[in-house]
């Protein structure tokens, strides 16, 4: 093992620049920043109340809270005391915080900022304590402060490789979400690969995405101790593209639902056709790009990541011709967070997931399923041996995603297995590359693919805000893409009809996960209507 764990990494940072900064969390528009040796001195303080309450070595801790310094300093004391944490996404539903908390028996839960308050409220039981982050929340017994008063633990956990560090639940798009058992060498496996690929020492990094999934967890949190990063939070939605200005990060991870609303709002100042044509006058192509990159904050940045779900080449395009080339990765909280990534950026693999690193194997099952192994590779469901013996054949993770391997050996990503349909004429269509060659048309914001039963496909979609469904220039651009889209199908993969829906879809009415991922059962559940109706014409918008 040539890599640290990460509670070793951590205090191996705290030896050796102690009043270098680490953390900078914005506060009613100040910025606050903690060195490696403040959120040492705090994470221990805490570690010592927790075993001050009487929990043993083992016990589960659960974390629920936006993204905020004292989320990475309450996860690295969690650590300290010989836990185990939970982290539950802020935005989840009361039955899904009441059914983690049950399954994974969390004696003590840390609540921090939280735009709802009443799920959260009302699915946290009596029994279980509340320690209350310093932002305006809950009630609960246990103010953060009173914990920072308590003597800093000396003594702290010296974990071992096997050692479970945490148990991470996958963001539920079909059914109850699974608890992932992860190890420290699982986490740093992949934590310390995804910092030498990505990083260099002292980089600045954003952390807004949520980190109670393994994506923002691993890349961002665990990556940030091998590379001596400075992270900077945001305050609010509201202060994003500001908070971002402020902490001028040299890498960037987002996912596909965020680029696109970046995108968006970019086309909001400039047409795409007056944008594209600049673009191609090599003097001005840089100044406007510098513009763009210096709008959202991301002047310095050498480095841009998407990931979670799959994105639209014609994006990964679009951002290349404004200098702004983003490394299309994969993975999943089965496999520690990325496992895959087009890196070194290669315009040519783009719509690839690029290749394996080096903690994991990869190859192609018959069937073309993804199967991975290695150090970063899980090592069980919690409490569901059933589950956990269904998804490994001989030592391979069967992830559940279908790809074909380019001439340069790049993992080209076709969809989830089990997102396939059958339509009525008994053949399966595969909706994620027929959804990515609709996002070409830089006027829609989300789409899904449905058809099971019916004659031919359809597509649902929700156009960006700014454009008006009624306009006759946006129809005709929608029935261009209809024609482009058909002529590039199978005869039984062809679309019948666009469907343009009133409403986007999102965490609220839960037709998002809260990683911005298409709840597709949902989806298709809540406008299953429109697989039986006779749609009058070819764009159909709903009244």
């Amino acid at each position: 093992m040539s890599y640290l764990l990460p509670l070793q990494q951590f205090s191996a940072n705290v030896q050796q620049h102690p009043n270098q900064v680490y953390l900078n969390q914005p506060i009613n528009r100040v910025l606050k920043s903690f060195t490696w040796k403040d959120v040492d001195t705090q994470a221990r303080s805490v570690a010592a109340s927790l075993k001050s309450m009487g929990l043993s070595a083992g016990d589960r801790v659960g974390i629920i809270s936006a993204n905020c310094a004292e989320w990475f300093i309450t996860d690295l004391a969690i650590m300290m005391a010989g836990m185990i944490s939970v982290p539950i996404y802020h935005t989840a539903s009361h039955k899904t915080i009441r059914y983690i908390l049950e399954e994974s028996e969390c004696k003590v839960i840390f609540v921090g900022k939280i735009v709802d308050l009443a799920p959260v409220n009302e699915a946290i039981d009596e029994q279980i304590t509340r320690i209350l982050f310093p932002y305006p929340t809950v009630n609960g017994q246990y103010q953060w402060q009173e914990l920072l008063k308590t003597e800093p633990l000396e003594d702290i956990s010296n974990p071992v490789a096997d050692d479970v560090m945490t148990i991470v639940y996958t963001s539920g798009s079909t059914g109850n979400p699974k608890g992932v058992v992860l190890t420290f060498d699982n986490l740093a496996s992949a934590a310390a690969e995804t910092s030498r690929l990505n990083f260099k020492h002292g980089d600045h990094l954003m952390s807004y995405l949520p980190l109670a999934h393994i994506t923002e967890r691993s890349v961002v949190e665990i990556s940030s101790l091998y590379a001596s990063a400075k992270i900077y939070f945001v305050e609010s939605i509201e202060t994003f593209i500001d908070d971002v200005k402020v902490g001028q990060p040299d890498c960037f991870l987002s996912v596909p639902r965020l680029w696109v609303k970046f995108q968006s709002q970019i086309l909001i100042k400039m047409d795409d056709k007056k944008l594209q044509r600049l673009l191609k006058i090599p003097i001005i192509k840089g100044i406007v790009a510098k513009k763009i990159r210096t709008g959202l904050g991301l002047a310095k940045c050498r480095a841009f990541v998407s990931g979670t779900a799959p994105i639209s080449p014609s994006v990964l395009h679009w951002y290349n011709r404004i200098g702004m080339p983003i490394s299309e990765g994969w993975g999943m909280s089965e496999t520690s967070g990325g496992s895959c990534i087009n890196l070194p950026f290669d315009t040519h693999a783009i719509g690839t997931i690029g290749k394996a690193i080096s903690c994991v194997e990869m190859k192609l099952s018959d069937n073309n399923e993804i199967l991975i192994k290695g150090a970063a590779v899980f090592k069980e469901y919690y409490k569901n041996p059933e589950a956990t013996q269904k998804a490994f054949t001989d030592g391979w993770f069967h992830t559940g995603d279908r790809a074909t391997l380019t001439a340069e050996d790049n993992y080209k990503i076709t969809g989830r297995i089990k997102d396939q349909f059958k339509t009525a004429k008994g053949k399966y269509v595969v909706p994620v590359p027929i959804e990515c060659l609709i996002a070409a048309n830089t006027k829609i914001e989300q789409i899904c693919v449905i058809g099971c039963g019916r004659k031919q496909p359809i597509a649902l979609l929700v156009m960006n805000e700014q454009n008006n469904i009624k306009n006759t220039e946006i129809q005709q651009s929608l029935l261009n893409t209809l024609d482009t889209v058909n002529s590039m199908l199978e005869s039984h993969q062809k679309l019948d009809h666009f469907v343009v829906l009133k409403n986007d879809w999102s965490i609220e009415n839960e037709l998002l996960t809260s990683t911005l991922k298409i709840k597709r059962n949902e989806i298709e559940s809540a406008f299953e209507h429109f697989l039986t109706m006779a749609l009058p014409e070819l764009i159909y918008w709903e009244e």
